[in-house]
């Protein structure tokens, strides 16, 4: 293994081709068009992000970006899964427009990407960390990034130079190699576009060894729902695969030695084939040092498993389980907040800060508990929101907040607005301007529309589309189902009872049917294309 040096990624320059109007960006410096770091995580919940929560996490370096700029308190997702999301992001468009439905129908490479009209446009463009899909990024001048899903332990990364593989923890190395291009690159004449995209929080959630054991000291309340039996809910939410208890795996996901789980015999189930080599298939990466580092704590792990395991109820095993799963998923996290607060401190230092959009998100929420489950992929709120903070001295006003519905969707047109770049009629989003320049009446949307089309497949999570208002959900799960759901987001936050059939609601099921209709007519979403779909991969 060895360390891949920043100067063999590919260092091309391409002419400008697109002409920028100064006038048009209201930019702290009106001679230069804004720099724009897009820092995305996988699978980061807007729960964990103290700016938003601090009740199981502090991240001090994320929350500057909410005291420095704009935090929005419902942006959200067009698709909750992560390739699709990412595929929305690059194009503007919803996922039956770029192909990219689901983690397995492929994406529409005719496609234009937002990082394509940078790169005409006179930027520098650079991408590192985790794409999810493709191994060649359109529109970037340079790029490393991981193969497919990636790895936390001394990860695999493709290059334009071909394949490496660099010793050490995937969060670290692709900061180490986002601060080496802009020790490179950020003080050159061309503005430039970044996107820093970190594997972390994804599952199997390995932290370091440090932080590991840090992590498993520590004790996290529960979320109310934790033992919620979907009383008010449909089918979907009952036949879905993704709970603690019963779904979450022993080794792949709470670290105990397979070993240890086979002197158990049956009973520890699930127990499923794909995640047979969940425990060795990360921990074998490891070089002998590391795995030395990471045993202590595995050992407790495997110790407090054995004594109590076998005595525990099914309500004591949920909550020990859940504990497992906060202390991982959230020493990721610590570690994505440590490496942003490198980033935020070198642009701090080397003067970039001051025309620089820095965005923080993620590819979609999580399930930290809520209703018994992780994973994320329903359009109720703990996967459908996602986390965005948006800081550009000058132009948004530190500490600032929105509430409007703004989606992933909108990243694209946002960005290219901000750099004075021309919007492509056929994006689909909304530039976020207005929102970030205070221009708020400007900003005439008051819903958004949501489709999921991954099923059947790995947590069994039905298919279904819905719209969403700052007061109300309305969702329709179909295909081997025909059910709505109806919740009232203020009345009932947590989203616990499907109001659909309440005659109270019933004026509000009526105009919200009709505006979902229409919504789908504007987007170019139809029954045909779930049809196509379906057929296209042989259901």
């Amino acid at each position: 293994m060895h360390r891949l040096p920043l100067l063999l990624l590919l260092a091309a320059l391409l002419t400008a081709c697109g002409n920028t109007t100064a006038t048009e960006r209201p930019a702290a410096d009106q001679d230069r068009p804004p720099n724009i770091i897009f820092i995305m995580s996988d699978d980061h919940a807007y729960q964990a992000i103290s700016a938003y929560d601090d009740r199981l996490i502090e991240t001090p370096n994320i929350d500057r970006l909410a005291d420095e700029g704009m935090l929005f308190s419902n942006a959200c997702v067009t698709n909750s899964i992560c390739a699709p999301s990412r595929a929305v992001i690059l194009t503007g468009k919803h996922s039956h427009l770029n192909g990219k439905i689901d983690n397995r129908m492929p994406f529409d490479t005719t496609q234009t990407t937002f990082p394509q009209l940078f790169q005409q446009g006179g930027y520098r463009t650079a991408m590192f960390g985790k794409l999810h899909f493709g191994n060649n990024p359109k529109g970037v001048d340079d790029f490393m990034i991981l193969p497919g899903q990636g790895n936390y332990i001394n990860p695999d990364f493709i290059t334009p130079r071909g394949d490496t593989t660099i010793e050490g923890y995937a969060t670290e190395i692709i900061t180490d190699v986002t601060l080496d291009w802009l020790k490179e690159n950020g003080q050159g004449q061309e503005p430039f576009m970044m996107m820093y995209l970190h594997k972390a929080p994804h599952r199997p959630w390995w932290p370091t060894p440090e932080r590991f054991a840090e992590y498993y000291e520590k004790t996290f309340p529960e979320p109310p729902t934790l033992f919620d039996d979907y009383s008010g809910r449909g089918t979907a939410a009952h036949t879905a695969e993704m709970n603690l208890l019963d779904h979450m795996q022993y080794g792949h996901d709470s670290k105990v030695y397979p070993e240890v789980q086979a002197a158990m015999g049956d009973e520890l189930k699930p127990n499923m084939e794909q995640y047979d080599n969940g425990f060795y298939g990360p921990y074998n990466r490891a070089t002998p040092e590391q795995q030395a580092a990471y045993k202590p704590t595995l050992d407790k792990i495997a110790t407090d498993f054995e004594a109590n395991w076998p005595t525990m109820t099914d309500e004591e095993k949920m909550r020990w389980k859940y504990q497992r799963y906060m202390q991982d998923y959230l020493a990721c996290i610590s570690l994505v907040d440590d490496n942003v607060g490198r980033l935020l401190d070198y642009l701090d230092e080397s003067g970039l800060a001051e025309n620089t959009i820095v965005v923080y998100t993620s590819d979609q929420g999580f399930y930290l508990g809520e209703h018994g489950w992780f994973d994320k992929r329903f359009i109720y709120d703990e996967s459908f929101k996602t986390p965005l903070l948006v800081r550009w001295p000058g132009v948004v006003e530190p500490g600032s907040s929105s509430s409007e519905m703004v989606q992933n969707l909108d990243f694209a047109q946002t960005f290219l607005a901000a750099a004075g770049l021309p919007q492509p009629d056929d994006m689909q989003g909304e530039s976020l301007m207005p929102l970030l320049t205070g221009d708020t009446s400007s900003w005439t949307r008051n819903g958004v529309y949501y489709h999921y089309y991954e099923y059947p497949a790995v947590h069994m999570v039905k298919r279904h589309y819905g719209i969403v208002t700052e007061d109300y959900k309305l969702v329709h799960f179909y295909d081997d189902v025909d059910e709505w759901e109806l919740y009232d987001r203020k009345a009932d936050p947590r989203e616990l009872q499907s109001v659909y059939d309440d005659p109270e609601y019933a004026e509000v099921v009526d105009r919200l049917k009709s505006e979902l209709t229409d919504m789908r007519a504007y987007y170019k979403d139809s029954e045909k294309l779930d049809r196509h779909y379906m057929q296209f991969r042989g259901e």
